[in-house]
């Protein structure tokens, strides 16, 4: 039936078919940089010539990433052909090679020929007679693994996982700190998402280890193979909850041979001002997450569109010019009637009120003299701008919140409490303010009442993708999907995530509450992974009673790894001194189990100091969740980052303290009890929360 991953005689045999793959891999790479300098002629000749270079170049540099592998294993499986389905032998890696006669040495894992490497089964062989998967470590293959169709499967369960072996062998190797792709161990339910059409929105629901992410990337690379026109230009993005997220995904993409994917978070996709990752409290996160937010902006941008509080008298030659408060009036409302976007209609109001300031005059006045010899006089230029001014997303909010008087003026309903939540003082400078994550959809709201400024619309436009890829979605406020959609250029969409581990402000309790706010083009197809590949069985088995009470309607995720080490508990005793040494023991045991895997400290956001301070006491070296992720072999991670992040092992501490002090606690908790692969530690001195109680 399936040979031991490490006992196959035909190794030598795709050791060699693999040296020759990597030689022609090799010699399309020379080709490519032969190509290069074919074209490296100077800077001079025609301009057709020389842009004619340019893309040939570009064209490349394009085709050079695309080879580009790193330490990634080129070829991971191999499918054989029944005479009746073609007979053909092919052997399936991470990007298409061909030899010197054009005969493909490797096929692409996303053309329509590999599909049956991931989806055959003993019922459904799809022309199969057999199916290997290589375990490699980058140029070297350490084993095989077949599996036999044909009469023999008839005997064989025929849900069995295919490639078992191999998948188990993936799973156990140790973290690197970024997540890495799984395009040799793909199964079918994760498969059928990774290849379904592309129009419309595709939700899938993921619990812990189900792979929703690196199916969620693996759909984008899909895509982007297929649909490779229009794609290309369009762009794809993938957005994550925070930028440690974008450093632990960063690689999965690259390695799969598309390097061209825009990643993001949710503040980067508003462009033009500076946002970090910080999230408002619960109350004010949920206020600013509301709709509510869209006809406060809407009547934020109303507000400046006002009439003179006085009639304007200008003195021109010998006569004066006028406009009344009521002529103000008339221009400010046929703007507002005419115009969709606010910063559209400044020409329009600038046009009308000097056509205005003419007609009060003598009828010999030349309206172009008027205009010219009146437009540098201070007094119009602030009569403009109390009328209509020009104005950026950031100098609008930056007024607005800078003003009580201004926020009640947008939103009658607010309480004094949300008003002064609000309220900020204003900076002099709106570009000098930093925004929270928060704040990034009301900036987007801004942008589109406002609208691009006169003679800036290609600064100000609205970037837009052919595909967009969201996980952790469940996290997202209405506003923040708002403003998601309004970048999707066609409606097509992958959103991932898990409703168990919605822990934001906006933490939804089913996908209806997500999905009505995304494009609706075409029904949304709803998918659900619903086996857990990473999580051994015994440590999902504690977590799930963590999530009867956090989540009681979702079912967990069905763990394919049945063995493994239960969670150990460790009680802690005496004063706060000792029990952080308590800590600090149990991490060098833990250091120590996990071998060359990686460490994650989980605590709640108020306790990091602590548990940094007693780290440093020791002298035991660790990692901060930056940019670098989870590099280190010791990391010290607050649990509201740890969220989509995977370890060999963790030491959730205090896990009392993670529920009471997060919002939504108990499914803060799950979260920290899901992230490693192979060993939890729970260490705790306050009374553990009921359902970790034996």
């Amino acid at each position: 039936m399936s040979d031991k991953v490490h006992e196959h005689p035909e190794i030598e045999v795709e050791q060699g078919h693999v040296d020759y793959a990597h030689a022609c891999l090799e010699a399309a790479r020379d080709r490519a940089l032969k190509l290069t300098r074919m074209v490296e002629v100077g800077k001079g000749g025609t301009n057709q010539a020389r842009f004619e270079r340019e893309a040939i170049i570009q064209s490349v540099a394009a085709r050079l990433d695309h080879l580009d592998l790193g330490d990634a294993s080129l070829v991971f499986g191999r499918i054989d052909q029944e005479p009746d389905a073609g007979g053909g032998v092919f052997h399936i890696g991470r990007v298409g090679v061909w030899d010197e006669d054009q005969e493909p040495v490797v096929v692409d894992w996303r053309a329509p020929v590999a599909e049956a490497f991931y989806r055959a089964t003993g019922p459904f062989p799809m022309g199969l007679q057999r199916r290997r998967h290589i375990v490699s470590r980058r140029r070297t293959v350490l084993g095989l693994e077949d599996e036999l169709f044909g009469d023999l499967e008839r005997f064989r369960d025929g849900t069995r996982l295919k490639g078992e072996g191999a998948l188990i062998a993936a799973l156990e190797m140790s973290r690197t700190g970024r997540l890495g792709d799984i395009i040799g161990t793909i199964q079918s339910e994760q498969d059928d998402i990774i290849r379904a059409p592309m129009a419309g929105v595709h939700a899938v629901q993921g619990g812990p280890g189900t792979g929703k992410t690196v199916v969620a990337l693996h759909r984008a690379a899909y895509l982007l193979y297929t649909h490779r026109f229009p794609l290309e230009g369009q762009g794809v993005l993938v957005v994550g909850p925070n930028r440690l997220f974008l450093a632990y995904i960063e690689q999965v993409l690259p390695s799969l041979g598309e390097a061209g994917v825009t990643l993001a978070t949710v503040g980067d996709v508003v462009g033009g001002v500076r946002i970090d990752d910080r999230r408002e409290v619960a109350e004010m996160g949920r206020l600013k997450g509301d709709l509510r937010m869209v006809e406060l902006i809407a009547r934020a941008v109303r507000t400046r569109e006002r009439a003179l509080r006085a009639d304007l008298r200008l003195g021109y030659g010998l006569q004066w010019l006028s406009l009344t408060v009521e002529e103000s009036r008339r221009i400010v409302k046929e703007a507002r009637r005419r115009y969709r976007t606010h910063n559209a209609a400044r020409k329009f109001v600038e046009a009308e009120f000097y056509r205005a300031l003419v007609v009060s005059g003598r009828d010999d006045l030349d309206p172009v003299a008027v205009r010219e010899r009146m437009r540098g006089e201070i007094v119009v230029r602030e009569a403009l701008e109390w009328m209509w001014p020009v104005l950026t997303p950031a100098q609008l909010l930056n007024d607005l919140f800078g003003s009580r008087a201004l926020i009640r003026a947008a939103d009658r309903g607010l309480t004094a409490d949300q008003v002064e939540a609000l309220f900020r003082p204003r900076s002099e400078m709106a570009d000098d303010v930093y925004w929270t994550a928060s704040d990034a959809p009301l900036l987007d709201e801004s942008r589109s009442v406002l609208g691009s400024r006169p003679g800036r619309k290609a600064e100000d436009a609205v970037r837009t993708y052919g595909h967009i890829v969201v996980d952790e979605i469940q996290d997202l406020s209405p506003m923040d999907l708002r403003m998601l959609g309004r970048r999707s250029l066609n409606g097509s969409m992958t959103v991932v995530g898990d409703i168990a581990q919605a822990t934001g402000s906006w933490a939804h309790d089913d996908w209806d509450g997500i999905l009505r706010h995304l494009p609706d083009r075409k029904p949304a197809l709803r998918h659900e992974l619903t086996l857990g590949y990473r999580i051994p069985g015994p440590m999902m088995d504690i977590a799930s009673r963590v999530l009867a009470v956090a989540a009681p309607d979702l079912i967990p995720p069905r763990s394919v790894r049945t063995d493994g080490a239960a969670p150990r508990f460790v009680e802690l005793v005496g004063e706060q001194v000792e029990q952080l040494n308590g800590l600090v023991e149990v991490v060098r045991s833990e250091l120590e189990a996990a071998g060359t895997g990686n460490l994650a400290v989980i605590a709640a956001d108020t306790h990091v100091a602590d548990v940094e301070q007693a780290l440093e006491q020791a002298g035991i070296s660790f990692g901060r969740p930056t940019r670098r992720g989870l590099d280190s072999p010791l990391t010290v991670v607050p649990v509201g980052l740890i969220k989509g992040l995977e370890v060999d092992g963790a030491v959730v501490f205090e896990p009392a303290r993670i529920v009471r002090d997060q919002n939504q606690g108990m499914r803060a908790l799950y979260v920290a009890l899901t992230r490693a692969t192979k060993r939890v530690a729970v260490v705790y001195a306050e009374p553990l929360p009921a359902p970790l109680q034996s």
